[in-house]
């Protein structure tokens, strides 16, 4: 007599990774280092940054937290603003006048995508919405800054390599007619 029954293959028990082994350490660096990619790559697509963050992989939670900035602390005034000038010269003071591109987070703002390459915008060049203009780095997570307006770059307002904090003007537009 034959069964139609079939069996469930036999299953060894759970086995836990020593934490003295090499392998199991790699494998779990590796793990962390996908979710921290993952939690970069995540965080990139916000517009602003967000004020909390909680990340679960397995039986692993990582929470961050951010700072809250109050809305009313910035606060656009009619004061002149330095603005960068060739090295070796000196800053010129610039009216904050045309449409204002702030940083995105604090962090260091770059304007370049790697050393050595030209600049993403000079003042003078034309942008359109969408456009990148520089990075502003944050604990090794690259945020883009980008336009929002068609118009011609009139100022750029800090140097290379520079620390920003969130909020604060980083380029002058003058907003093409009709945008």
């Amino acid at each position: 007599m034959t069964s139609d029954t079939t069996r469930a293959p036999h299953r060894a028990p759970e086995e836990t990774p020593d934490d003295h082994d090499p392998r199991a350490m790699r494998d779990m660096q590796a793990a962390l280092e996908l979710v921290r990619s993952s939690t970069l790559e995540l965080l990139t697509g916000f517009g602003r940054t967000p004020s909390a963050l909680r990340v679960r992989a397995g039986g692993v939670t990582v929470e961050a937290e951010w700072p809250v900035e109050p809305t009313t602390a910035h606060v656009v005034t009619d004061a002149p603003v330095a603005v960068a000038a060739a090295p070796g010269s000196t800053p010129v003071a610039v009216e904050l006048d045309g449409h204002q591109v702030r940083s995105p987070a604090v962090g260091i703002l770059f304007h370049a995508p790697s050393p050595g390459a030209p600049p993403f915008v000079s003042v003078g060049d034309t942008v359109t919405p969408g456009q990148q203009l520089a990075i502003v780095e944050v604990m090794k997570l690259m945020i883009p800054v980008e336009s929002t307006v068609h118009g011609t770059v009139s100022a750029v307002l800090h140097d290379n390599g520079e620390p920003v904090e969130y909020d604060d003007p980083l380029f002058l537009i003058t907003v093409t007619e009709g945008s």
